[in-house]
C-alpha cells in the first residue's frame, strides 16, 4: 500500500460536481477580478469566523506583510513571534523592515505565553500569534499583555481555519487575522489565495485600497499599494468548500482522535491539545528522537511523511543577518530535529489509517 502524506484530490472528488459547476459559472460570467464571487466570499467568510469584515488577498504571505504595513509597523520596530513557525510568518515582519523577536514554543507547539513578557522592549510594537498545525493558541494572557503594553496583535491563521479558543474563532482576537487558502489547507483553494479578517471598518477599507495598487477609485492612487487581489475563480471555489467546512473539520478531528487513541509506541510522542482550545488538525505532528530512522522505515513501508519544519527561521540562511547561532533557541531547534507530520487528509480511508497506525506501532 502506498500512502501519501497529503491527498488534495480526495477533497476535490468529494465535491467535484459543485466545484466544476462553480468554475464554469465564473468562467462564463466574463468577470474575473474583484466581482461578485469575491464580494460574497468576503461576507460569508467573515460570518464564518465571527469577524465583521473580510478582505480577500492573493496569498497568506500577502495577508501577513500587508497587515503589518497597514498597521504602520516597520523599520526600528520589533514584533514578537514564536521560533518554530514557518518562515512566511517571519517574512511578514521583515518585508516591512521590522525585526522579529523569537520566543520559544510550549509543549503544544504554540508560543509559550509565559515567556513573552520578558521579550517586550520599548521597540516592541506587536505580537504575531501563529496558531500552528491547526490548534488555537491560548489567547487570554496574550490579550492581557497587548492591553498592558499597548501592542498590536496579529494572528497567523494559515493553518487554523475554524479552530476555537474559549469558543472564539482564531483570527478574531487581535487587530488582524491573516489566512492562507493554499490548496493543502483545510479551507483550500485551487491555487494561491488568502484573506484578512478585521473588526474595524476603517482598517478593512485600508486593506481594500492597498490590495488594488493603493486605489479605491481607478487611477486615483492614495498610497503605494500592491497587486494582491483574490481572483473570482478562487473565491467561487472557496465558497463551495466553505459550505462544507463543518463536515471537512469533523472528518479531520475523527482521524486525529483515532491516531491519538490507537498509536501506542513509547518511541513516539503524540500531540496534545491546550485546555480551552480546539484543533482542526491541519497536521498531525508526532515527535521521535530517531526521526531519520522513522522516516526511512515509513518510506520502506510505502508511507509518506513531511517535516514541518526542518530549519527554524532563526537559523535560515535568509536570516543570517540577525546573528543567531545554533543553540540560541534550544526547544525550537529540538522540535525542528524531532517533529514529523504523518498522513492526514480529508478522504483518508479506514484501511489507509489502520495501515499507518499498525506500521507506526511496529517501529
Amino acid at each position: 500500500m502506498q500512502i501519501m502524506p497529503n491527498r488534495m484530490d480526495r477533497g476535490f472528488l468529494k465535491y467535484q460536481a459543485e466545484f466544476e459547476q462553480k468554475a464554469l459559472e465564473v468562467l462564463r460570467s466574463g468577470w474575473y477580478i474583484l466581482g461578485n464571487e469575491v464580494e460574497q466570499f468576503e461576507k460569508e467568510f467573515a460570518a464564518y469566523t465571527g469577524a465583521k469584515y473580510c478582505v480577500g488577498l492573493a496569498s497568506g504571505l500577502d495577508a501577513l506583510w500587508i497587515a503589518f504595513r497597514v498597521l504602520g509597523i516597520g523599520k526600528g520596530d520589533e514584533v514578537i513571534v514564536q521560533g518554530n513557525t514557518y518562515i512566511a510568518s517571519v517574512m511578514g515582519i521583515t518585508i516591512n523592515g521590522a525585526t522579529p523577536v523569537f520566543v520559544e514554543p510550549d509543549d503544544y507547539y504554540e508560543i509559550d505565553v509565559d515567556k513573552i513578557e520578558e521579550k517586550i522592549t520599548s521597540k516592541t510594537k506587536a505580537i504575531l500569534v501563529v496558531h500552528l498545525y491547526g490548534m488555537a493558541t491560548k489567547m487570554d494572557k496574550i490579550l492581557e499583555l497587548c492591553k498592558k503594553y499597548n501592542l498590536r496583535l496579529v494572528e497567523d491563521c494559515a493553518q487554523s481555519h475554524g479552530a476555537l479558543f474559549n469558543g472564539q474563532m482564531t483570527g478574531t482576537f487581535g487587530d488582524v487575522g491573516c489566512f492562507s487558502f493554499y490548496p493543502s489547507k483545510n479551507l483550500g483553494a485551487f491555487g494561491d489565495a488568502g484573506a484578512v479578517v478585521v473588526n474595524n471598518e476603517e482598517l478593512a477599507k485600508k486593506f481594500k485600497i492597498f490590495r488594488n495598487y493603493g486605489s479605491e477609485k481607478r487611477y486615483h492612487n492614495q498610497v503605494i499599494g500592491a497587486n494582491s487581489r483574490l481572483d473570482e475563480l478562487q473565491a467561487g471555489l472557496l465558497r463551495v468548500r466553505l459550505m462544507h467546512m463543518q463536515e471537512i473539520t469533523e472528518e479531520k478531528v475523527r482521524i486525529a482522535e483515532k491516531y491519538s487513541r490507537e498509536i501506542k509506541n513509547d518511541k513516539l510522542r503524540l500531540p496534545k491539545i491546550v485546555d480551552g482550545s480546539t484543533s482542526v488538525w491541519h497536521q498531525y505532528v508526532i515527535r521521535c528522537a530517531k526521526r531519520d530512522a522513522l522516516i526511512d522505515y515509513l518510506n520502506s513501508n510505502g508511507i509518506g511523511s513531511i517535516i514541518h519544519y526542518p530549519i527554524p527561521p532563526h537559523l535560515a540562511e535568509a536570516y543570517s543577518y540577525l546573528g543567531f547561532q545554533k543553540g540560541d533557541l534550544p526547544k525550537t531547534e529540538n522540535f525542528a530535529d524531532t517533529v514529523l507530520s504523518i498522513p492526514m487528509y480529508n478522504g483518508m480511508t479506514d484501511e489507509e489509517q489502520d495501515y499507518v497506525i499498525s506500521t507506526l506501532n511496529k517501529f
